[in-house]
């Protein structure tokens, strides 16, 4: 069973039919293609669309309902003890079966009836791929077939080429919005389920970070305290020492390389830079934990100062490195767009080089500066794997950038691993966190929105 293989069938049968819709279009002229009512290539198109579309809409439907179908067969034919199991127990029973069918378990060691319904697992997923790979290779043939008899040089294959594609781009668009609504929800219905077990007003005014559940009543560092105000400062305290990193350096080597650099030094200095970005962030995690996080702890302990080994300034020192190429280059873009004639119009009012910087080139490049900054922003507010490696995971409430803090992120990544029961607190808190960090995002959208509309009415 290997769905790769049918795909490249699809696709061949797709250039064949595109091959064959364009030549009988053009056999159905004199030889000038502009009898016909639209040129060849939307005629092959045509043909090629009517016979893949079917496949695939085959195709995805089986993906979609061949692993339901097949699991509930398959718990149809288990002896009547395993079906009534609860819904937890069967889940594990139908992963064992799962392991057993594709060879990661092996099937000696597994109970009689798990080899079984292994083997009728395998043997249902045979039947019904073959099954889909029928129907969906003779629904492309038919396709084909019926929209080659379609084609003649009044058919207007432009529009109904067209037409299908606007039906895809309105399919596309829908998916990511009910997507980004269904994110919204899901996020919305396991905060409330936190909600109803932990106050809301304790939650986002608490000061107190211990989402440990005592399991029993002698359980030891188990308080269960979920006041996320210690996480919120720690995640704005590193993300404002990250952009006070980033955005004066991003700005300034904009500044530079949009309006006094060379085009040969242009030229190799924006690539050098824009390798920040492409550097995995577990590596700047390994530089910030190695070698800025010692440094910093040195140079403060010259000074008699008490510096954690994890430090809120060494996180946010590496975050800023690694988001200056987000400010710098979309800063860069947006200064080179500004009009010629809004500088050439400065110049002869007898402004110098850097009063028409000043005054004139940054606020007609506001919007688009604005923007690279918010995207600095949502970056480090997102950022986990350099926190979690260069300022730990405490919880601590301070505003001191020597000490050790923890970040949203970092707290939803570690409730969230290893097998949780999403049923008691400390796994819905990752839900709650998120929702905070989702509004907070939101907002700082709203307001980089409002000041890119203001500014823009200025100088559009």
């Amino acid at each position: 069973m290997n769905l790769a293989i049918l795909l490249a069938a699809v696709l061949l049968l797709a250039l064949y039919s595109y091959a064959l819709g364009r030549g009988r279009a053009l056999g159905q002229t004199t030889g000038h293609p502009s009898e016909l009512h639209s040129r060849p290539g939307y005629y092959g198109t045509y043909t090629a669309l009517w016979s893949v579309i079917p496949a695939l809409l085959v195709i995805a439907i089986w993906l979609m309902a061949e692993g339901v179908i097949v699991e509930g067969l398959v718990v149809a034919s288990l002896p009547q003890a395993q079906q009534d199991l609860p819904n937890a127990q069967l889940g594990l029973l139908l992963n064992d079966i799962r392991n057993v069918a594709s060879g990661a378990f092996s099937a000696e060691q597994a109970e009689p009836f798990v080899r079984a319904a292994a083997e009728r697992y395998n043997g249902l997923r045979l039947t019904s791929f073959i099954g889909m790979a029928a129907i969906a290779v003779l629904l492309a043939v038919i396709g084909l077939y019926w929209a080659r008899r379609a084609i003649d040089p009044g058919l207007r294959a432009r529009n109904a080429v067209e037409r299908i594609v606007m039906v895809f781009l309105v399919a596309a668009s829908t998916i990511a919005i009910f997507t980004t609504v269904g994110i919204v929800l899901s996020l919305l219905f396991e905060a409330w389920r936190f909600f109803s077990q932990v106050p809301f007003y304790e939650f986002l005014f608490g000061l107190q970070w211990s989402p440990q559940i005592a399991l029993r009543a002698d359980q030891v560092g188990s308080s269960g305290a979920f006041g996320a105000v210690p996480i919120f400062a720690g995640t704005l305290l590193i993300s404002f020492i990250a952009m006070v990193v980033a955005v004066p350096v991003g700005l300034m080597s904009a500044i530079y390389m949009a309006e006094y650099a060379t085009p040969k030094f242009r030229s190799f200095v924006k690539p050098l830079l824009e390798v920040l970005a492409g550097i995995p962030t577990v590596v700047y995690g390994f530089f910030a934990a190695l070698t800025v996080a010692p440094q910093i702890r040195g140079f403060g302990e010259s000074f008699g100062l008490d510096v954690a080994s994890e430090s809120a300034l060494a996180a946010g020192l590496v975050m800023g490195i690694m988001i200056i190429p987000f400010v710098s280059s979309l800063s860069d873009d947006v200064i080179s767009a500004v009009p010629r004639s809004l500088r050439e119009g400065s110049y002869g009012m007898g402004a110098t080089k850097s009063e028409t910087i000043v005054r004139v080139i940054l606020p007609a490049a506001l919007p688009g500066i604005v923007g690279s900054i918010l995207l600095a922003v949502s970056r480090a507010i997102g950022e986990t794997m350099i926190v979690v490696m260069a300022a730990g995971l405490a919880a601590n409430l301070t505003a001191n950038p020597f000490q050790a803090v923890t970040t949203v992120t970092v707290q939803i990544v570690t409730l969230l691993v290893g097998d949780q029961e999403f049923d008691s607190p400390k796994t819905l808190a990752a839900f709650a966190l998120g929702l905070v960090l989702f509004f907070i995002t939101l907002c700082l959208n709203v307001i980089a929105l409002h000041v890119v509309r203001k500014y823009r009415e200025q100088y559009d």
